[in-house]
């Protein structure tokens, strides 16, 4: 037990064995009391914080779980699915042979689209997405929709071909500009 528990018990076990004279209250016990619950509510509301602050190590946090619209007979979608789960998502693949249907329902412009569109923790994220932008888009919480990388560039999660193209992660939605929210240069093998 801790200390604050036994320290409770034993005023509760004060308290019980003496009866009071009727009308008299006992102000110092009372305080006691509150003063021992007040130290235990701050104990609790600090733990809780450090819990969910942000200083934990990302990958430690537990992470809503990953609903991804795919084609079946997509391999790529497939290997991005692969790449979540290695990162700690829980991952539930809804195969549709027509994933456009999601991608309009969950208001991604049509300019962000590309194989596959998942929601997470009220986000939508669109396309070859890494985990650590999906972990930081949940740590962080901005107002937008959610996460888009257009298109299927090569070196992208799922997209490892050998070679690996710059590409960029975009914020959409709720209203704002498309903004950058991570930059991949990419690699130049010299022939190009």
């Amino acid at each position: 037990m801790t200390f604050f528990t036994l320290e409770f018990l034993r005023m509760v076990d004060r308290s019980s064995s003496s009866n009071p004279i009727p009308g008299h209250k006992r102000p110092a016990t009372s305080r006691r009391l509150f003063s021992l619950f007040a130290l235990a509510a701050i104990g609790i509301a600090v733990s809780a914080y450090l819990a969910v602050d942000g200083t934990a190590d990302v990958d430690q946090q537990v992470f809503a779980d990953v609903t991804v619209y795919k084609n079946p007979s997509c391999g790529c979608c497939g290997k991005w699915v692969e790449h979540l789960e290695h990162n700690g998502f829980q991952v539930e693949v809804v195969n549709q042979p027509d994933v456009i249907i999601h991608k309009r329902k969950l208001g991604v412009p049509q300019r962000l689209f590309s194989c596959h569109t998942a929601e997470v923790g009220g986000y939508v994220i669109e396309g070859h997405v890494p985990a650590d932008d999906i972990k930081r888009l949940l740590v962080e919480t901005p107002a937008y929709r959610g996460l888009a990388v257009p298109g299927m560039p090569q070196g992208s999660p799922g997209m490892e071909t050998g070679r690996i193209d710059s590409y960029d992660v975009l914020a959409f939605g709720a209203g704002k500009p498309e903004k950058v929210f991570s930059h991949y240069p990419g690699e130049h093998t010299g022939s190009e």
